[in-house]
């Protein structure tokens, strides 16, 4: 065990550490959590340990970090070496070289225990703390370096080209050293970076290059070692590495090579039970030896006693102790070496030993339950997924809660200074808008590129004059220059007279009268005046009106519009409080907690509401303090009030857990034993203690005094860092500013902090102690979501009072599951590791087993919320740390990081269903990945897909529910206009779906390569060129028509819409189905349409928007280039032609005579082309196929019942209505369909339809009731309404149908209630291949195939020669099925489908009776998706199906069906167009 404590020691440079590095970071309310300098209580409960090594453990030059309430066995940040031992003088020097500027390098090579491995020494007489040494081994003479497993500490790997091994500076030169146990590396070769300058050095412009001594291979004779030895050596290979992460085959390499060692030990003789011995340290590990005083007056140096002491604890395993055994172990490494030294060895001599790890060394008996090769992870529960969901999500309300009052519309004054604000942007001056007894006065002053604009407007009906001057100091009454009168003033002998002009404006619907003025000149400050209206004077309160010149300009605040989409009544309260609350905190949080029950009767808006205005808070938008003296305890008291509020809706509105949880964040702990009081208290024990009452630390304790906020917690965390860094004041400010508090900010306290800290040397280890324990305290009351002060807070704590001081106990929270207090422990105990898996782990397994005491009643419930945060918080922070930790990792291990973020997400989430299901995917994901099993890329790639429209899903919940509430109540409490438009995002950014986002997006191109997916998937692989036009929604622009050919970039393509006139090709990162409606229009209308999955495309193709470009599809990939203007004459792709006349006609179809026919009866004049295939396909499709049965509403039947005596009324609006249609008054569509449905059946239609219905055996709604039958009579006539829906009605227009001739049927069928629905184009849309089919299937009826449902369809390829051979090319990624009881659907069939050059399919709406339930899917127990015998048998079926209709119709066709049961049914079919 010495030698490899020794060897461990030794790869760290035996060095003697003098500081550590440190970073402060946020938590989610704004409060910095400083990792490395938490505070400490003075007395606490057994479950909380203490930090393991204080300063004072390797004497004044150590610094060892602190843990947040506990180390375990953590590695120290970074180390600032200081000196390095001397080389070994055997050494032999392979390579010396002068470079320029003096410097020197010297190549030394030594032997090493093991006969196969070399220790190469590097030394240069260069001086960096950022040198780097840039290199690889040379194997068999090949020139590509070998990358060696066996690297120095902080070795990173380069691109998979190099390593990057940092020097250790000591005076003016570096030190490197690297062993090479690898006998095949014959050589090494390596350049010298000095990364701060990007100084390389080089060997006359060439790479270094070190031939290696021959070793010899090691000859292992016919014996083993004990797997278990093997599985130890193995972990001390892997801990003296730094514990990096390994590649399953670097893995295996690292065992092998741990074998190799301990064999090599074989040969030499050394016995198993001596290996066993010496790796487990069974003879000399647990005794305990008391401090023994020196016996001999040799000098030992304290560097050495140093490293004695740190490879003693490293050895012990890094253990907890108190300062007593601290001090107990430095004189037991003390001893150690004085016994050598007795023994006649040299301090040369000693110093080598030291190196080689051959100081014996006895451990302390506590250590005797750690194992040395227990794995350092915790083991987690197996859970059931789905007992995580939670459906009770509060659904966002569209209108306003029913108490509000209607909407105040803006007054015309009003109107005309948004009007000028918006058009003056960044350079309003000044604003004013007076209120008179019969309407308002505005005054508003602009001032841009040097000129200054005064505008005054009123909304007096009757004529008014204003009588004024210009001020060059204040107030004073100056006759303006002529040359800026207005035309029509008159110039007085100290004024000027100005009639206001009568202005109006239609788009925004005002009139009012107004007076414009620029000037030029600087000295003005200011205009007074006075307004004559009908005979007399108007002033303001009897003096005269003024309005300012000076200031600086303001940016144009948003108007707060109309508060639709907000809990208005709430927010307007808010914001007359405002004022109020701006004295102090423990106003704020006493208005919050009086205003609660009120946000919590509004709902969902109205704690959305809350939230903007505490977050507003806690981002500092609104001021914290002013003029108003509180007490910390009363500001802790109003937390308290707030907080048990929140915990008491918490718990009996659980539809509102993630709002709340949200605004908990925003809001400190508050404070039990009245730690709040501690604040006043602890401030000046600490300036007593420390003798530093004056300047900086007085000026803060004032400011304390006077009103404490989280800013100070941010002020505690930069003295700890000034002090820390040897008093370097640039640290302290550093500090400060990387979280938000500049020097501007601490001089607006009412208790201005104006001195920067200035303490003395003697006073550092009791300020860092004091500072340390009053950084709980502010953390108490200021930063619940502190994960160190929530778990203490839970486990219990006590600090006693100090004289004056009032002391505090917090009693363990009862209740928490069996080894939770431990759980926490190891959490605190890696919360700073670099390989972050394990912590995040633990971190997962803590907030599940919270999980369920989060759902049930408890006094000390916001406890447990804090802690939930705090560990949710720190889930985000540990996954940011280790991104790069995954640089050099494969699909698996990123996979494996998405479960653990998407795991946070869904135990954070309301409406957490989709999340648990894509979470079940990743694991499926795995699961097919480990086992190499075909397709699990592709798989993985639709999981991805489906996940990433899960966070867009959630980013608009956030959108919809908080943005309005920002936008409303910003412009209100006039909060920055910047900061009001990034408020969803930032809230986005500050969770786990920021993190996820990342994730997915490292993976997606790994996963496109290794399923052969490419960049692109092209749906209409048709040639285009045209000029870039970027749009975010492609619904947004589908009416419109573009004058030239244009290629859209559309962020979103839904699958329903139309292609606007003049598109040549739309571009989306969206992914609509290959057979949805818009896919099926590009191909018809011969547009190129494709989904670009790589960002960086799209990002340039967007880059180049107005540019004329040319895109080539392949079915795979698309090439664009830029075209030269004129180049688009000789292009084929322009489809700008002039439409003529239609060369489409449409036939008035007439009623029959007959309401209802049976699918005997189905004619071309009776009937839509629907209706006719499906009763062509009757007896004629294999009987493996069923075919539903079939009756319709024929043509004419909506004329008749229109025409007829009981709605005579709704003729008569239609017709009304349809004129003003036809002046293309688009928004009568609505009204029109509206009105449709107003209309009555006739008996005799009822009567037939009934006939009909049960003569075909089919169900008649009426049976079960009259309300049956009106909700089917509803489904006909929004059948026969869908004539009317935008798409259709545009449709029709762009191809010029005459619309009044479109007659629709309605076809009457049963629904079968589907397992999946399919789609089949029996030739392949995409490439346009004959021999093979492709079909799309979805879980479910088939809506959600053809409808705006986002993500996509499970897709095929089936070559019709091999029907037994589906191919799949992609899996699902839909979210959503539906499904649907026994029940009628009715189908439109018009006579405006499928005709030849027109396809008119899916513009109409297919209506069921019942409504359809929306069920989110997992995939992950679907047998389509898990079973491929069952997926092979479905699909193949469905192949057949399609290959037995086309060969019955002789031409290609378009169709759809169901599966129930694992029967296939055709509910339709049509040409495919």
């Amino acid at each position: 065990m010495s030698n490899s404590i020794g060897h461990n020691l030794f790869q760290k440079s035996l060095i003697r550490p003098s500081g550590f590095e440190h970073r402060s970071k946020l938590d989610s309310s704004g409060i910095p959590a400083n990792s490395l300098l938490q505070s400490a209580s003075v007395s606490q409960g057994p479950q909380i340990r203490r930090s393991p090594i204080s300063s004072s453990f390797y004497g004044k030059n150590l610094r060892v970090q602190k843990s947040k309430l506990a180390v375990g066995n953590r590695r120290p940040a970074i180390v600032t070496p200081r000196a390095v031992l001397a080389m070994d003088p055997a050494s032999e020097l392979l390579g010396k070289f002068s470079l320029d500027g003096n410097v020197e390098l010297q190549v030394f090579v030594s032997n090493h225990t093991s006969v196969s491995t070399v220790q190469v020494h590097i030394q240069i007489t260069y001086s960096s703390d950022s040198l780097l040494l840039h290199w690889g081994g040379i194997r068999d003479r090949k020139a590509k370096w070998v990358l060696p497993l066996r690297c120095p500490d902080g070795t990173k790997n380069y691109k998979n080209r190099a390593l990057r091994s940092p020097f250790v500076k000591s005076g003016t030169s570096s030190y490197l050293k690297i062993e090479i146990d690898d006998p095949a590396i014959q050589a090494l070769e390596f350049l010298i970076l000095d990364e701060a300058r990007n100084k390389w050095l080089k060997n006359k412009g060439d790479n270094f290059h070190v031939k290696l001594p021959a070793r010899q291979k090691l000859i292992i004779p016919n014996i083993s070692v004990p797997e278990e030895l093997v599985q130890i050596q193995a972990y001390l290979r892997w801990e003296r590495k730094g514990k990096q992460m390994y590649t399953p085959e670097q893995e295996k390499e690292e065992y092998e090579a741990a074998r190799i060692e301990l064999l090599e030990e074989v040969t030499k003789g050394i016995s198993v039970e001596d290996l066993r011995a010496r790796l487990t340290n069974k003879n000399d590990r647990y005794e305990i030896k008391e401090p023994a005083v020196s016996k001999t007056k040799s000098k030992i140096p304290d560097d050495l006693i140093q490293v004695q002491a740190y490879i003693r604890w490293e050895k012990a395993g890094k253990p907890n102790y108190s300062p007593e055994q601290q001090q107990r172990e430095f004189e037991e490494a003390r001893e150690e070496l004085q016994k050598e030294l007795e023994r006649g060895v040299s301090l040369d001599d000693l110093r080598k030993k030291i190196t080689k790890g051959e100081i014996q060394s006895k451990v302390s008996k506590q250590l005797e339950k750690k194992g040395y090769f227990s794995i350092e992870r915790i083991q987690r529960k197996k859970r059931d997924l789905a007992q995580l969901v939670t459906k009770y999500a509060a659904k966002y309300a569209e209108e306003d809660v029913s108490v509000e009052p209607k909407l105040k519309a803006l007054k015309a004054v009003e109107l005309f200074a948004k009007e000028k604000e918006e058009q003056a942007g960044d350079a309003v001056l000044n604003k004013k808008i007076f209120k008179l007894h019969d309407g308002q006065l505005l005054v508003l002053v602009t001032k841009a590129a040097g000129k200054t604009k005064i505008y005054v407007a009123t909304d007096f009906e009757e004529p008014v004059t204003l009588h004024w001057a210009l001020s060059r100091k204040g107030r004073e009454w100056l006759a303006p220059p002529l040359t800026v009168l207005p035309p029509g003033s008159v110039a007085l002998s100290e004024a000027a007279e100005t009639q206001l002009k009568s202005i109006s404006s239609t788009e925004l619907s005002y009139q009012v009268q107004s007076f414009e003025m620029e000037i030029e000149e600087d000295n003005i400050v200011g205009m007074p005046f006075v307004l004559l209206y009908d005979g007399k004077w108007i002033k303001n309160n009897g003096s005269d009106f003024y309005v300012e010149f000076s200031g600086e300009p303001k940016p144009f605040q948003k108007d707060a519009g109309d508060g639709r989409g907000t809990a208005k009544v709430l927010l307007d309260r808010i914001a007359e409080l405002e004022s109020e609350a701006q004295k102090s905190f423990m106003h704020r949080f006493n208005i919050a907690a009086d205003l609660m029950e009120q946000a919590k009767d509004a709902g969902e808006l109205g704690l959305a509401g809350v939230l903007v205005w505490m977050r507003f808070m806690a981002t500092r938008q609104l001021i914290w303090n002013k003029n108003y003296n509180v007490k910390p305890r009363e500001i802790s008291k109003a937390q308290d009030r707030l907080t048990d509020l929140l915990q008491n809706i918490y718990t009996s509105h659980p539809q509102y857990r993630e709002l709340l949880r949200m605004i908990i964040s925003t809001v400190g702990r508050g404070g039990e034993g009245d730690v709040g009081q501690r604040i006043r208290d602890e401030i000046l024990v600490i300036q007593r203690n420390n003798d530093c009452k004056g300047g900086m630390m007085e000026e803060w304790h004032q400011k304390l005094h006077n009103n404490t906020s989280p800013d100070d917690v941010v002020i505690c965390q930069a003295l700890i860092d000034h002090i820390k860094s040897d008093f370097d004041i640039s640290v302290y400010w550093k500090t400060l500013n990387e979280n938000g508090i500049t020097k501007e900010r601490l001089l607006s306290y009412d208790r201005a902090i104006h001195s920067e800290p200035n303490f003395r040397r003697d006073q550092k280890d009791g300020l860092l102690r004091d500072l340390g324990n009053y950084m709980r305290t502010l953390k108490a009351v200021h930063s619940g979501a502190d994960l160190e002060s929530a778990i203490a807070n839970c486990m219990g704590y006590r600090a006693e009072g100090q004289g004056f001081m009032v002391g505090v106990q917090i009693n363990p929270i009862s209740g928490l599951p069996s080894g939770f207090p431990e759980l926490l422990q190891y959490v605190l105990e890696h919360v700073e590791d670099k390989n972050v898996e394990a912590l995040l782990e633990g971190l997962l397994e803590a907030r599940q087993e919270l999980r369920p005491l989060l759902f049930k009643s408890n006094n000390r419930l916001k406890d447990l919320l804090f802690l939930d945060i705090a560990l949710d918080s720190t889930v985000r922070t540990a996954i940011e740390r280790g991104y790069e930790e995954l640089n050099d990792d494969g699909p698996e291990k990123i996979m494996y990081f998405i479960t653990l973020v998407l795991e946070n997400l869904a135990l954070s989430s309301d409406d957490n269903e989709d999340f648990i299901y894509c979470l079940k995917g990743w694991n499926h994901a795995l699961s097919m990945s480990k086992s190499k099993r075909n397709h699990w890329a592709l798989y993985a790639k639709s999981v991805l897909d489906r996940t990433r429209l899960a966070l867009a899903s959630k980013a608009e919940w956030y959108q919809q529910v908080l943005q309005p509430s920002a936008e409303y109540l910003g412009s209100l409490l006039g909060v920055d206009q910047w900061a009001v438009n990034i408020f969803t995002e930032e809230i986005v950014r500050a969770g786990s779906a920021a993190a996820l986002s990342m994730l997915l997006n490292r993976l997606d191109p790994v996963l496109r390569k290794t399923a052969h997916l490419g960049s692109w998937q092209v749906i209409s692989p048709v040639e285009a060129a045209g000029y870039i036009v970027v749009v975010d929604e492609l619904l947004t622009v589908q009416n419109l028509s573009y004058d030239r050919p244009t290629i859209l970039v559309a962020r979103r393509v839904s699958g329903e819409e139309e292609i606007p006139d003049g598109t040549v090709a739309v571009l989306t990162p969206d992914m609509p189905d290959v057979l949805s409606h818009v896919s099926v229009r590009a191909r018809n209308s011969k547009v190129c349409f494709a989904t670009c999955f790589d960002h960086n495309i799209l990002d340039n193709l967007r880059a180049n928007e107005g540019k004329l470009m040319n895109l080539k599809p392949t079915s795979a990939d698309i090439v664009y280039s830029e075209l030269k203007k004129g180049a688009l004459a000789d292009s084929s792709s322009n489809n700008l032609k002039e439409v003529g006349p239609s060369p489409i006609k449409l036939i008035r179809k007439k009623f029959s005579g007959r309401y209802a026919i049976s699918s005997e009866e189905f004619t071309s004049e009776m009937v839509g082309a629907k209706s006719r295939n499906i009763s062509h396909l009757k007896g004629k499709v294999p009987s493996w196929i069923g075919i539903p049965t079939s009756v319709a509403l024929p043509f004419g039947v909506f004329e008749k019942v229109l025409s007829d005596g009981s709605n005579q009324q709704v003729a008569m609006n239609l017709k009304v209505l349809k004129k003003k249609l036809e002046q293309g008054e688009f928004s009568q569509l609505r009204k029109i369909r509206k009105t449709v449905l107003q209309l009555a059946a006739p008996p005799q239609l009822v009567q037939e339809l009934k006939t009909k219905m049960k003569s075909s055996g089919m169900p008649w709604p009426g049976d079960e009731g009259e309300q049956r039958w009106e909700q089917a009579w509803m489904a006909i006539k929004k059948v026969w309404a869908s004539k009317w829906n935008e798409r259709a009605y545009l449709s029709t227009r762009k191809v010029k149908l005459d619309h009044d001739y479109l007659c629709m049927a309605v076809l009457v069928q049963e629904i079968i209630n589907a397992d999946y629905a399919f789609v089949i184009h029996t030739i392949n849309p995409s490439s346009g291949d004959s021999s093979e089919i492709y079909a799309e299937v979805v879980k479910g009826l088939g809506e959600t195939l053809v409808g705006a449902y986002p993500g996509r369809a499970l897709s095929f390829i089936c070559k019709k020669k091999d029907l037994n051979s589906p191919q799949v090319l992609g899996y699902p990624s839909k979210s959503s099925g539906l499904f649907i009881r026994r029940s009628i659907i009715f189908r439109s069939d018009s006579n405006g489908e499928d005709l030849e050059g027109y396809a008119g399919a899916g513009l109409y709406d297919s209506v069921p009776m019942d409504e359809e339930e929306k069920v989110v899917l997992d995939y992950s127990s679907d047998r389509l998706i898990t079973d491929e015998n069952f997926q092979k048998s479905i699909l193949s079926n469905i192949a057949r199906a399609g290959s037995a209709i086309e060969e019955l119709y002789g031409s290609a066709q378009d169709i759809e069906g169901v599966i129930r049961d694992g029967k296939l049914y055709v509910v339709q079919t049509r040409p495919q167009m």
